[in-house]
Parts: C-alpha cells; structure tokens; sequence
C-alpha cells in the first residue's frame, strides 16, 4: 500500500517559469503537493526546449516538471488574469519568480491576491528580492552567483573565475523557497487567524548565504578569500590527489583524528604525532608539505587501490565521478537514486530520486514533467467549474 505524502492536501500554484521556482515547485510536488503549473498557451516553459532533447521535449523538462499538472493560461490579457485570480483563491501557496512589478503590472500581485485569499502564503523569488536598489532589474542565476561572491571563488588564483557547472544561485533559491514556504505554513498553522504572507527569496541571498565565515573574517582581520583551485582555504588537509593510473582521488582528512589515521595509513606515523600538526591551525601553515606528502604516497597507486587503503582507515576519500561513474555506483542504485521512467513514446530513461528520504511518510516519482496544457480540463472545469462556453470563449481569445 503507498505510504501517505506528508504534503498530500497542499495546493500550489506554480507561475515561474526556467529554474528557480519550478524547482522548488519540483520538491513540494514529489512529497504530494498538488502542484498546478500555469504556462503560456503558446510554448509553455522555455525549459521545454533547453538543453538534450527527446523528440520534441527536452529531457530536464521530465524531470523538473514531475508531478505537476500543466494547465496554459496567458497572463498577459484580462482573461487570463482572471483565471489566476480564481485559482488564487483555491490555493494555499503561490511560487513565481517574475521580476518584481510584473504580477502587480498584471493585477495579480500580493496585495490583490491577499485580499481573495487572506491565507495566501507567496513565495517570490528575484534576482535582488522585491525591496532595494536593485529590485527592479532583470536577476539570473548566473549574475546571482558573481554577485553574492560566489564566482570570485571559483577556480585558480593565476586564472579567470569560473562557474559551477548547474544552476547553483538558481537551485539554492529554490531549495530556500521550500524552506520558506514550509516555514510560513508552519507560522499559518499555528496563527488563530490562519493569515498567509509572503516569502522573499532572493538568488544573490541565497548565493551570499553559503559563504561561510567569509564577511567576518573580512569584517575583523581584513582578509577577502581568494580562489584556490581544489583546496580548502584554511583547512588542511583537505584536497584532491593525482594517483598512479592518471586519476584523481579527493581526501578529506581536515579533522585531527582522521589526519592522524590518514598519516599511518601511508606510513608517516612520525608526522601523525608531530605536535606541528595535531590540530588544524598548524596544519593549515604547512599545508604544501602535508599535500606533497600525501600525494607522494597517491602517485604509488591505482586510485581504486588507494581508496581501499583509506576506506580501511576510516579516512573519508572518494573518486571524482562523470555521470557515467554515477549510474554505475552500487550506492546510487542502493539508495534509489536512479529511478526508470516511460517517456511518451514508451522509452525508459533514468531520471534522480527523491531527496530527502523520510522514514515513514516519503516523497515518490508520480508522474514525469506533463505535456503543454495536459491538466487543463481537470483544472478549469473541475477545479474552477467553468462551462463550456467559458470555455470556449476563452480558447477563442487565446486566454487558454
């Protein structure tokens, strides 16, 4: 017997579009949100036709549009506003990721849709967030991620930043949209006059927001961290290995325990009890020696052969996997993180499993990313009870 969602009975209302809030979106629905996603009647979702694509429909879209329902409405005209309007009252959340003015350009702001539902929870997710300076200018991710100081940390010192290889501001919005939605329900919940409100997630926050100790440290010593490459500043040793077969191999040995099983691992016991080393701070000065060391032993062997000998240590280590190495991995294929699903057309394709893994109530693959319009009857005429004349005439007005 399926076990029950523990979102089962919340309501959404998608209105982004790309990456961002339909990610968030993505989440809320695989643990049992029902997610309605509104699309243009023209094209539906740009994501649609981004990236590898399968016949007509990129294979992302399967992915990031899970299960969803797909309904087409044109915002942009009284009509469709008007749908909007109505289902905002059915609804419990709101996500969009329009640049701030647009809904309320629309009529379809916060403060209007409030007062149809006042426990509406919003989440709005921008590039600058929807107070400030810079409020009204178009955000992406990418930009996102050079401006919340990101970027000017990625790569090597001696070269031009470079960027993570996904969507990192946009994905780290995201999750932070979940995260503020789910607080704000929580807050509904427990307020006797169960009022909504509205969440403000910004991409440059969510970026400035994993930078660690890196303002107060700047704030107290002066010091602005720089890029550099594959170690971690400060901590040591913490670095990746070139191995005797080419390959390299990641080692994390940056607690004083671990460094001291790492050292007799590779027969340098002399340097697990040197007092220089026995707690960061010291390791952290002579960290080219330390990784000299190590990557002296690293060069002796196969990458397979030195993981074992680490893994045998109890030292955290791990190979640099491709995609490919992934799907091989019997770990992945443990945890049920590579799921196989049916394409329209009935091939079957992997597609990532459900994160995070609940015990009693968990999240689960429903469906994949719906075709343009799919729920559209389901919807206007169910949800909303529309006729068909309604119907009709909206089709006819391209308002659907």
């Amino acid at each position: 017997m399926a076990k029950h969602k523990p979102l089962q009975g919340l309501r959404v209302l998608e209105l982004g579009t790309l990456v961002a809030a339909p990610f968030a979106g993505k989440i809320l629905a695989e643990f049992g949100a029902e997610v309605i996603k509104v699309e243009t009647p023209e094209a539906g979702d740009p994501l649609r036709n981004w990236r590898a694509m399968h016949g007509n429909t990129s294979v992302w879209w399967y992915v990031q549009a899970r299960n969803k329902k797909s309904i087409t409405v044109d915002m942009r005209i009284a009509e469709g506003q008007e749908i909007v309007r109505s289902l905002a009252q059915e609804v419990d959340v709101i996500i969009e990721n329009f640049r701030p003015g647009t809904l309320e350009k629309w009529g379809l702001g916060y403060d209007t849709l409030r007062s149809l539902n006042p426990g509406l929870i919003m989440t709005r997710i921008s590039g600058y967030g929807q107070t400030g300076p810079y409020s009204s200018k178009p955000g992406f991710g990418s930009v996102a991620e050079a401006i919340g100081g990101l970027r000017f940390l990625t790569g090597y010192p001696d070269r031009p930043p470079v960027r993570v290889g996904i969507a990192i501001g946009d994905l780290a919005a995201g999750l932070y949209a979940v995260i503020g939605t789910m607080m704000a329900l929580q807050a509904r919940e427990k307020d006797p006059e169960k009022k909504g409100q509205m969440v403000d997630v910004a991409l440059y926050e969510a970026v400035f927001s994993l930078l660690e100790g890196i303002l107060p440290e700047y704030d107290l010593k002066g010091l602005i961290r720089e890029r550099t490459g594959s170690t971690l500043p400060g901590i040591a040793p913490s670095n990746t290995y070139l191995c005797q077969d080419g390959k390299y191999i990641v080692i994390g040995a940056n607690g004083d325990s671990i460094f001291k099983r790492l050292m007799q691992a590779i027969g340098r016991s002399d340097l697990a009890e040197d007092p220089r080393f026995a707690e960061n701070q010291g390791r952290a000065e002579h960290v080219e020696f330390i990784d000299q060391v190590i990557e002296n032993w690293t060069k002796q062997y196969p990458l397979k052969e030195a993981q074992r000998r680490l893994d045998e240590a109890a030292v955290p280590v791990g190979p640099i996997y491709s995609i490919e190495d992934i799907v091989e991995d019997a770990h992945y294929q443990a945890r049920q993180m590579l799921e196989t699903v049916q394409l329209p057309d009935g091939e079957q394709v992997l597609v990532p499993g459900i994160v995070p893994k609940l015990s009693d109530t968990p999240g689960g693959l429903d469906w994949i990313g719906p075709e343009l319009g799919q729920h559209n009857s389901e919807i206007l005429e169910g949800l909303l009870q529309l006729d068909q004349e309604t119907l009709s005439r909206l089709k006819e007005k391209r308002a659907i």
